[in-house]
């Protein structure tokens, strides 16, 4: 099953065509991701904050749901 992406952040149209950019779930995670790159207490390799992010963000989008 895919992950809900939550849709385009900030689509914007020119009368013509339809720009989707980057999706909620990117959005999201990189407001966490720059959170946690903030706080000087948070340890780990770059990967392992790049997933804690996103999941994040996952979180966020499923109560967003409710």
């Amino acid at each position: 099953m895919a992950k809900n992406d939550g849709g385009p952040a900030f689509p914007v149209s020119d009368g013509l065509d339809f720009f989707t950019g980057m999706t909620l779930r990117d959005w999201f995670a990189g407001m966490a991701l720059q959170g946690l790159l903030a706080c000087s207490t948070v340890n780990g390799a770059p990967k392992d904050l790049v997933m804690d992010a996103y999941d994040y963000a996952d979180m966020m989008l499923a109560e967003r749901g409710k």
